[in-house]
């Protein structure tokens, strides 16, 4: 059978599944993640972060990429050039990385976006090997590195998935920074020179096992543009030295204070309970996320929170390596969580691949969240012998049955999804403002690919954008739940996530035939609680803490004139 006719079969069988369209050449992004051919050290393989960031807050998704550099070019003193690419509001992009002054973070690995000084602009952090940078919006077009100014310079170790978020209600969000492992470019470790540097009897890269670890990091805003370290005192510190990948903020047991969640590679993971009083307190055991349901440590690489199961809780998805699987923990209310990779579908189709980025997001508009995951080994080398996996490797998206279960339709929607790369980052957003989802996939070897969701059914949706007034401006851990007839579903703005990345902080729910909303419930940051009826579907609605549906630009500043 030809390609061609595979693909025709194909097609047919998905009937009105909408497919997954590469659209990366049309937008105009010439972006190029830098790479080393043999991935010969771990800091080589963990980066490729992606951020969307409406930086010029005029209603349109931008992108930023991260870059980073080989080891050899480290040691030359060549730099990586990362790069932001403002929307033209067309389905183009153009690159203002010069003008807007972050072409040049540091050793990047992802980004998260978090409003730290509250004055509307959304702001940057870049997390690095060698700390993090703190980017300031200046509302201009332009940013200022403001790491030492808000005192972030104080982080120096390799920090990867941070995330920003309110944990003790002040309205100003503080930013959390997991650290992975302790790697010094005067002691590299050669390829197989120990066994924990073989794969399946391969030499490869030597790490995180045989390194030492890196304790985390809670810095708590101070209210007047600078940070302080508060770890240890609020009891996130991790003095055991687990492999910190990626954190995520959310209020996880439903009583109105932000928990916090970190996935660990190839360590139990932790589950922060905040007592309210500015300390937290690990459950992860208690509440079965620490480990899988067999009681063994996973990779524990990308996380996504979604409500898959429209019981107003967010369950977690976490991806991991190879010969293991992504992990679905559904939330049982009350800071209980249940493995149920094999029951609801996704563990056999995801074992043989390494998993990276994973975001819930509704790719048909049916009001119900689907998962897409990308895949991409560490090791160059597995190409070398026939172990079952590849260096190069497909993503796998699956579709919500409405019943607890995923359907495996990574055949069926478009051959995009298909290509083999060796992807990272994922970020998904309505770029274009037309009540479709985007993927933006950041591949650490060549370009990033752009994804578009086209066809299927002529589903309904809606979208909001949240402002924060007692609450964080760009309200960050805002909780939406939106009721259509018998149609009820959640979703969170959220800092961070996934894999180094960071998703639209405007939420986005497919409807299905449902024309209109009955009711949107938002519980606010703070706490405090908004009822907003009747709202005609497939439109954004600005949404003002206190004011309700107010018109777009009421909730975001005004442009800053340069001298």
């Amino acid at each position: 059978m030809t390609w061609h006719a595979g693909w025709a079969q194909a097609k047919q069988a998905a009937g009105s599944l909408p497919q997954l369209v590469d659209i990366t050449k049309q937008t105009g992004i010439e972006f190029q993640h830098l790479s080393s051919a043999d991935k010969r050290y771990i800091v080589e393989s963990m980066s490729g972060g992606v951020a969307l960031i409406d930086y010029d807050r005029d209603g349109w998704p931008d992108i930023f990429f991260t870059n980073a550099p080989d080891v050899a070019m480290a040691l030359s003193g060549t730099k990586a050039r990362s790069a932001l690419y403002r929307n033209n509001h067309d389905g183009t992009f153009t690159d203002v990385t010069e003008k807007a002054g972050v072409g040049y973070p540091c050793w990047a690995m992802g980004a998260v976006v978090g409003d730290y000084n509250n004055d509307g602009w959304p702001d940057l952090l870049v997390s690095c090997f060698g700390g993090v940078v703190l980017y300031r919006n200046n509302g201009d077009g332009t940013f200022t590195d403001a790491t030492k100014a808000s005192g972030l310079n104080v982080d120096s170790g390799w920090a990867m998935g941070a995330a920003f978020g309110d944990y003790d209600s002040d309205g100003f969000v503080d930013l959390f920074v997991p650290h992975y492992v302790d790697f010094s470019l005067k002691d590299l470790p050669e390829l197989g020179s120990k066994k924990t540097c073989m794969f399946h009897e391969i030499a490869v890269q030597c790490g995180p096992r045989g390194l030492q670890g890196a304790s985390d990091s809670l810095y708590h805003n101070n209210g007047d543009g600078t940070f302080t370290d508060v770890s240890k005192q609020a009891g996130v510190d991790d003095p055991q030295r687990y492999y910190g990948l990626t954190s995520v903020w959310s209020d996880f047991d439903g009583d109105g204070k932000l928990d916090l969640f970190v996935a660990n590679d190839g360590e139990p993971n932790y589950l922060y309970k905040n007592d309210g009083k500015t300390h937290f307190t690990d459950l992860a055991y208690q509440a079965g996320i620490a480990v899988n349901k067999d009681g063994y440590e996973q990779a524990n690489m990308g996380v996504a929170l979604g409500d898959y199961m429209h019981t107003g809780r967010f369950s977690v998805a976490i991806t991991h390596f190879s010969d293991e699987y992504t992990a679905l923990f559904r939330n049982d209310g009350k800071m209980n969580f249940s493995d149920v990779s094999a029951e609801a579908g996704i563990m056999k189709p995801s074992a043989p691949f390494v998993g990276w980025g994973a975001a819930f997001f509704d790719f048909d508009n049916d009001g119900w969240s689907d998962l897409l995951l990308l895949n991409g080994h560490v090791y160059p080398q597995v190409d070398s012998r026939d172990i079952g996996t590849r260096y190069r490797e497909p993503k796998l998206l699956f579709r919500n049955q409405h019943d607890g279960t995923f359907r495996d339709v990574s055949k069926l929607s478009g051959p995009a999804i298909e290509v083999p790369q060796v992807s990272r980052g994922l970020a998904v957003g309505d770029l274009f403002n037309d009540g479709h989802v985007e993927l933006v996939v950041e591949n650490i070897e060549n370009g990033p690919m752009i994804l578009r969701t086209e066809g299927g059914p002529k589903n309904h949706w809606v979208n909001f954008e949240l402002a924060g007034t007692t609450s964080n401006r760009l309200a960050l851990n805002a909780r939406v739940r939106v009721y259509a007839g018998d149609l009820v579903q959640a979703d969170e703005v959220r800092s961070g996530g996934s894999y180094l990345s960071q998703s639209d902080l405007r939420l986005h729910f497919g409807l299905g035939s449902h024309s209109a909303l009955d009711k949107v419930e938002i519980t606010w940051p703070d706490g405090r609680k908004e009822t907003l009826k009747n709202l005609a579907a497939d439109q954004l609605y600005a949404v003002q803490e206190g004011a309700g549906v107010v018109p777009v630009e009421k909730i975001r500043p005004k442009t800053v004139q340069r001298k």
